[in-house]
């Protein structure tokens, strides 16, 4: 049975990997985050020619009724969501007394309320069928924390336990809840975020990426978002029907100390 998928800021990086991987297997996905129209034409192009039919929805992810519209678009266009991926981040380096509060305010919504939000919305509709999966993308930074973060390792630690609160709530009703908590992948999120970290750490980009970066990760390897979207078609998968209420890291080796 072909099933409907909905991923949140999936128009590039982590988001874009898994829409694609689902889209691969056939699957209708639900897609959401911001471009041109010419640039989600054409992602929305390479996700049909990968297998799935594919609808884009450009919700804001800081507004709770667009967030509803973009869960009921989804069920009156396939009939239902059958799996959630909860992605879309934002990240905003600075220094706590200097963390300017709009950008405090915009990390916890994205990052956090937002999944609230899907969730609040498809979770009905996963009871009805008695079935369901939800992933909810975290970080190494929802278990362990790094300097000048303080909104998204905060928002991140609070999808964890989200993530657990939810995955208890709906045990018996066939759904899964779990968190990925990927270690440093090189998307457009990550790669924005290194001048700042360069300028707060007085670094240069380089010294950035091998010192600060890849040295939380004993591989010294950047996750790829591949990985990450295998990964979420395992959890997806009646394979992990037992798996819930928990993370998977995929941080080479990050958490491990």
């Amino acid at each position: 049975m072909t099933r409907t998928v909905v991923v949140t800021g999936s128009t590039s990086g982590i988001g874009l990997a898994i829409a694609t991987a689902f889209a691969a297997k056939g699957e209708n996905v639900v897609i959401n985050g911001f471009g041109s129209a010419d640039e989600i034409g054409t992602i929305k192009s390479g996700l049909e020619a990968a297998g799935g039919k594919v609808i884009h929805h450009p919700a804001d992810m800081t507004k709770p009724d667009e967030i509803a519209d973009l869960i009921a678009t989804a069920a009156s266009t396939f009939g239902g969501v059958d799996v959630l991926v909860n992605n879309a981040g934002i990240q905003h380096v600075e220094k706590i007394e200097d963390f300017p509060v709009d950008k405090w305010d915009q990390i916890i919504a994205i990052n956090l309320s937002s999944s609230f939000h899907t969730m609040r919305a498809a979770i009905p509709l996963m009871k009805e069928k008695k079935h369901g999966r939800i992933i909810n993308i975290a970080s190494a930074h929802a278990l362990v924390a790094s300097p000048f973060k303080s909104a998204y390792v905060a928002a991140k630690h609070g999808v964890l336990g989200l993530t657990k609160t939810a995955a208890l709530e709906v045990a018996e009703f066939g759904i899964t809840v779990n968190a990925i908590c990927p270690g440093y992948v090189l998307t457009p999120l990550v790669a924005r975020q290194i001048p700042d970290t360069a300028k707060a750490r007085g670094m240069t980009e380089e010294q950035v990426k091998s010192e600060v970066l890849l040295k939380a990760q004993p591989t010294r390897e950047f996750v790829k978002a591949e990985e990450i979207a295998a990964l979420s078609l395992y959890l997806a998968s009646d394979d992990a029907r037992q798996v819930t209420g928990t993370h998977v890291s995929i941080d080479g080796g990050w958490t491990a100390a």
